[in-house]
């Protein structure tokens, strides 16, 4: 879209208006920065901490909001009917085409000549980026050295040493004592800063008091000690009076603490719940350590497996518990045929037992032989007066035939050949 041409042959989207509106007053110099008195109307605190409210006067109306992060820095509680004056810029949102005014600081017009002070510091501070968070450093983790620009002798200083030495008691503590209060302060406070910053030995800078009025606390507003902070090389902690006390100091500075004690206990760990953190870090380096260690056990105990296998001596191994269990395969082998030998050899043993003559004669018989060694198997091989051996189980006797008797069977088997 290109607006300046001929409007005759261009149709325009509502956004396109909407764009371009918006464009023209984000570029208009009178509207980027602007202060406009008076009364707040139908005032609506968002649950995102916005404020929506309208800014009216006798002739006309100005819708307005405030973001909460501008809206943090009040010191009012903003109310219907209130008069201030409001600092912003005027510009369009574009989804619905309305004009409003985007407030970045609001005073009470009943507050006095501080407060306007205040406000006007703020926005031009804020405007030339030194609050911003991009800007600011992260505090150390486990510090070494804290420094301390306060009055030496108030209640602030006692409280930042004491919650320093419970919580963190290896820190030494450099206290640079400064006015805090009065024309002086801010001079002081600045010198203290720059100390700190040429002796390079703190690790975070803490610099604070104990609360007070507007008055009170004005040295932590001065445009000197801001930018003094904003400079710093080493990180710096605002600790300026008590919660609900907020000074420029806080909004430039690396971190914002609501209370002196607050500010020791974001410089330091505690030792407490640093050595639990230390011990459940060392528990876990332990047991992945001891993983690491398994692994490795295990990488070793199989790479050792696979160097035996390749080894000559693991290869001889092997062949030795091969030929091991091949003996001891032939061992049984033989010792199962010798068995069946010795079972058959009793066999054969207990049979020819069975027919040993010894045997026979063991159950009360006898044989008799002549005197050659033959055996007289029948009484017709006997002469009268012939001597002849009988041979007992548990001996042998000698004898001599005296009458030779013949049976009855032979006597016929002879009569019949007669």
């Amino acid at each position: 879209m290109y607006f300046g041409q001929d409007t005759k042959e261009q149709i325009l989207s509502v956004a396109d208006v909407n764009r371009y509106v918006k464009m023209l007053m984000d570029n208009d110099a009178l509207l980027s920065s602007v202060s406009i008195r008076g009364e707040i109307s139908n005032l609506k605190y968002h649950t995102s901490g916005h404020l929506y409210f309208t800014l009216k006067d006798a002739d006309a109306e100005l819708s307005a909001v405030m973001f909460r992060s501008s809206a943090a820095g009040m010191k009012f509680a903003a109310k219907n009917g209130m008069q201030v004056t409001a600092y912003g810029r005027i510009s369009v949102y574009e989804k619905s085409g309305k004009c409003q005014l985007y407030v970045s600081a609001m005073i009470d017009n009943g507050v006095g000549n501080l407060q306007l002070e205040y406000e006007r510091l703020f926005r031009k501070l804020s405007e030339e980026g030194l609050f911003a968070e991009a800007r600011k450093k992260p505090l150390p983790k486990i510090p070494t050295c804290i420094g301390i620009i306060t009055s030496p002798t108030g209640a602030a200083v006692r409280d930042m040493i004491n919650v320093t030495g419970r919580r963190w008691p290896m820190a030494k503590i450099l206290l640079y004592p400064s006015l805090v209060q009065g024309n002086e302060a801010p001079e002081s406070l600045c010198r203290g800063l720059e100390y700190l910053n040429a002796d390079g030995a703190c690790d975070v800078i803490i610099i604070g008091r104990g609360g007070g009025s507007i008055e009170d606390l004005w040295a932590f507003n001065d445009e000197r000690v801001v930018r003094a902070i904003a400079a710093s090389d080493i990180p710096v902690i605002s600790a300026v009076g008590h919660e609900t006390d907020y000074t420029l100091s806080d909004f430039v500075a690396d971190k914002r603490a609501p209370t002196p004690s607050a500010a020791a206990e974001l410089a330091v760990p505690d030792r407490a719940e640093f050595k639990i953190r230390l011990d459940d870090a060392f528990g876990k380096s332990e047991n992945a350590f001891n993983r690491l260690i398994t692994a490795k056990r295990t990488l070793f105990d199989s790479l050792s497996k696979q160097l035996d296998l390749c080894s000559p001596v693991g290869r001889l191994q092997n062949e030795k518990n091969m030929l091991s269990h091949r003996y001891e395969l032939m061992e049984n082998a033989m010792m199962a045929m010798f068995n069946r030998r010795k079972d058959r050899l009793s066999s054969v043993a207990g049979k020819l037992d069975a027919i040993n003559p010894l045997a026979i004669l063991g159950r009360g018989y006898s044989v008799s032989k002549k005197k050659d060694g033959s055996i007289i198997g029948s009484a017709a091989k006997l002469s009268e007066g012939e001597d002849i051996s009988i041979l007992f189980a548990d001996g042998e006797a000698e004898a001599r035939i005296l009458t030779v008797k013949k049976s009855k069977k032979r006597k016929k088997e002879e009569k019949s050949n007669g």
